[in-house]
Protein backbone atom coordinates (compact mmCIF):
# COMPACT_ATOMS: atom_id res chain seq x y z
CA UNK A 1 0.00 0.00 0.00
CA UNK A 2 1.23 3.50 -0.83
CA UNK A 3 1.33 6.14 1.91
CA UNK A 4 -1.45 8.71 1.65
CA UNK A 5 -1.01 11.63 4.10
CA UNK A 6 -4.75 12.34 3.97
CA UNK A 7 -5.41 8.93 5.56
CA UNK A 8 -3.12 9.58 8.55
CA UNK A 9 -4.63 10.83 11.83
CA UNK A 10 -2.21 12.00 14.52
CA UNK A 11 -2.79 12.40 18.25
CA UNK A 12 -0.25 13.87 20.66
CA UNK A 13 -0.94 12.85 24.25
CA UNK A 14 -0.13 14.66 27.49
CA UNK A 15 3.56 15.33 28.05
CA UNK A 16 4.40 15.29 24.33
CA UNK A 17 4.59 18.20 21.93
CA UNK A 18 5.29 18.09 18.20
CA UNK A 19 8.96 18.92 18.93
CA UNK A 20 9.81 17.01 22.13
CA UNK A 21 10.81 15.30 24.20
CA UNK A 22 12.69 12.71 22.14
CA UNK A 23 13.62 10.21 24.85
CA UNK A 24 10.54 8.59 26.31
CA UNK A 25 8.58 9.37 23.14
CA UNK A 26 6.49 6.35 22.13
CA UNK A 27 4.52 5.67 18.98
CA UNK A 28 1.46 3.49 18.57
CA UNK A 29 0.44 3.03 14.94
CA UNK A 30 -2.82 1.26 14.18
CA UNK A 31 -5.03 1.12 11.12
CA UNK A 32 -8.50 0.36 9.85
CA UNK A 33 -8.81 -2.51 7.38
CA UNK A 34 -12.16 -1.05 6.26
CA UNK A 35 -11.13 2.56 5.51
CA UNK A 36 -7.34 2.13 5.10
CA UNK A 37 -6.91 4.99 7.58
CA UNK A 38 -3.83 5.07 9.79
CA UNK A 39 -3.86 6.28 13.39
CA UNK A 40 -0.62 7.48 14.98
CA UNK A 41 -0.64 8.16 18.70
CA UNK A 42 2.46 9.83 20.16
CA UNK A 43 2.80 9.72 23.93
CA UNK A 44 4.95 8.94 26.93
CA UNK A 45 3.38 5.48 27.03
CA UNK A 46 2.10 3.19 24.31
CA UNK A 47 -1.59 3.72 23.52
CA UNK A 48 -2.79 0.29 24.62
CA UNK A 49 -6.35 1.61 24.46
CA UNK A 50 -5.96 1.79 20.65
CA UNK A 51 -4.78 -1.81 20.24
CA UNK A 52 -7.33 -4.40 19.14
CA UNK A 53 -7.37 -8.19 19.34
CA UNK A 54 -5.74 -8.52 15.90
CA UNK A 55 -2.47 -7.15 17.35
CA UNK A 56 -1.41 -5.70 14.01
CA UNK A 57 -0.10 -2.46 15.47
CA UNK A 58 3.45 -1.16 15.30
CA UNK A 59 4.87 0.18 18.56
CA UNK A 60 8.03 2.28 18.60
CA UNK A 61 10.16 4.17 21.11
CA UNK A 62 13.25 6.33 21.03
CA UNK A 63 16.24 5.01 22.96
CA UNK A 64 19.94 5.81 23.19
CA UNK A 65 22.25 3.10 21.91
CA UNK A 66 26.00 3.54 21.35
CA UNK A 67 25.64 7.29 22.02
CA UNK A 68 23.02 7.82 19.32
CA UNK A 69 19.24 7.93 19.17
CA UNK A 70 17.64 4.82 17.73
CA UNK A 71 14.03 3.90 17.17
CA UNK A 72 13.14 0.47 18.49
CA UNK A 73 9.87 -0.81 17.09
CA UNK A 74 7.88 -3.91 17.96
CA UNK A 75 5.59 -6.10 15.85
CA UNK A 76 3.57 -8.91 17.41
CA UNK A 77 4.00 -11.81 14.98
CA UNK A 78 2.73 -14.16 17.65
CA UNK A 79 2.00 -17.73 16.78
CA UNK A 80 -0.61 -18.46 19.39
CA UNK A 81 -2.91 -19.50 16.54
CA UNK A 82 -0.28 -21.75 14.95
CA UNK A 83 2.84 -21.56 12.84
CA UNK A 84 0.98 -20.79 9.61
CA UNK A 85 -0.61 -17.76 11.28
CA UNK A 86 2.82 -16.57 12.45
CA UNK A 87 4.24 -17.00 8.92
CA UNK A 88 1.36 -14.99 7.41
CA UNK A 89 1.64 -12.22 9.99
CA UNK A 90 5.40 -12.04 9.45
CA UNK A 91 4.89 -11.63 5.69
CA UNK A 92 2.25 -8.92 6.22
CA UNK A 93 4.43 -6.98 8.66
CA UNK A 94 7.41 -7.11 6.30
CA UNK A 95 5.20 -5.96 3.41
CA UNK A 96 3.59 -3.09 5.35
CA UNK A 97 6.50 -1.86 7.48
CA UNK A 98 7.63 0.70 4.91
CA UNK A 99 4.18 2.28 5.09
CA UNK A 100 4.30 2.23 8.90
CA UNK A 101 7.73 3.89 9.02
CA UNK A 102 6.72 6.51 6.44
CA UNK A 103 3.65 7.24 8.58
CA UNK A 104 5.72 7.75 11.72
CA UNK A 105 8.26 9.91 9.88
CA UNK A 106 5.56 12.04 8.23
CA UNK A 107 3.32 12.21 11.29
CA UNK A 108 6.15 13.39 13.54
CA UNK A 109 7.64 15.71 10.91
CA UNK A 110 8.04 18.68 13.30
CA UNK A 111 10.26 16.57 15.55
CA UNK A 112 12.52 15.70 12.60
CA UNK A 113 12.64 19.33 11.40
CA UNK A 114 13.60 20.50 14.89
CA UNK A 115 16.15 17.70 15.37
CA UNK A 116 17.43 16.90 11.84
CA UNK A 117 20.02 14.41 13.14
CA UNK A 118 17.11 12.05 13.85
CA UNK A 119 16.87 11.37 10.10
CA UNK A 120 20.19 9.50 10.49
CA UNK A 121 18.87 7.38 13.37
CA UNK A 122 18.86 3.60 12.93
CA UNK A 123 15.52 1.82 13.05
CA UNK A 124 15.42 -1.57 14.76
CA UNK A 125 12.35 -3.73 14.26
CA UNK A 126 11.73 -6.43 16.85
CA UNK A 127 9.48 -9.18 15.51
CA UNK A 128 8.05 -11.01 18.52
CA UNK A 129 6.89 -14.61 18.06
CA UNK A 130 6.65 -17.88 19.92
CA UNK A 131 8.49 -19.45 16.94
CA UNK A 132 12.24 -18.84 16.84
CA UNK A 133 12.38 -18.32 13.06
CA UNK A 134 9.98 -15.36 13.37
CA UNK A 135 11.34 -14.00 16.67
CA UNK A 136 14.15 -11.66 15.66
CA UNK A 137 15.44 -8.09 15.42
CA UNK A 138 16.32 -6.44 12.10
CA UNK A 139 17.79 -3.09 11.19
CA UNK A 140 15.48 -1.32 8.72
CA UNK A 141 17.83 1.49 7.78
CA UNK A 142 17.55 5.11 8.91
CA UNK A 143 14.64 7.54 8.92
CA UNK A 144 15.96 9.46 5.91
CA UNK A 145 15.01 6.33 3.93
CA UNK A 146 11.36 6.88 4.88
CA UNK A 147 10.79 10.52 3.97
CA UNK A 148 8.22 11.06 1.25
CA UNK A 149 9.78 10.89 -2.16
CA UNK A 150 12.48 8.37 -1.21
Amino acid sequence: MKFNPEKLHIEFRNGITPIGPILGRRYTLTHSDVTAELFLTVGLTFAYDKINMMRDEVLGEWLISCNQCTLNAFCHVGGEMGKESARNRDMIFKRELRLALESIRYGDNSLFKTHPYLDESPIWINFNSVYSEYDRAECWGIFRDYTLGN
